[in-house]
């Protein structure tokens, strides 16, 4: 089994309230999930509007896949328009 995660953190400059965020942060964990079949998660910034940090995990069989998945993420990350992608992390864990 082959795990990826990646940890991402997003600017999210026109977001004037937490509310305005949720929206934002909402309509991409959905959009993931459905078009990629991950797990998403806010995992740190939740009290910034402006920023969020996001954790993305999926288990595969293959880690070539695994990592085109995350790739692929890390694209639309780039495009989307509601947000700047700043930092980032990925990790493949490999188990039993």
């Amino acid at each position: 089994m082959i795990i990826g995660v990646l940890q991402v953190e997003l600017m999210i400059h026109q977001a004037q309230s937490l509310k305005d965020k949720r929206r934002v942060v909402m309509s991409i964990k959905d959009r993931l999930h459905h078009d990629h079949q991950v797990s998403v998660a806010e995992v740190d910034a939740m009290d910034n509007p402006n920023r969020a940090v996001l954790g993305v995990v999926l288990a595969s069989n293959d880690a070539r896949h695994t990592q085109s998945v995350l790739d692929r993420i890390l694209d639309q990350f780039r495009v989307h328009p509601a947000c700047v992608l700043g930092a980032f992390h990925s990790e493949m864990i490999s188990g039993r």
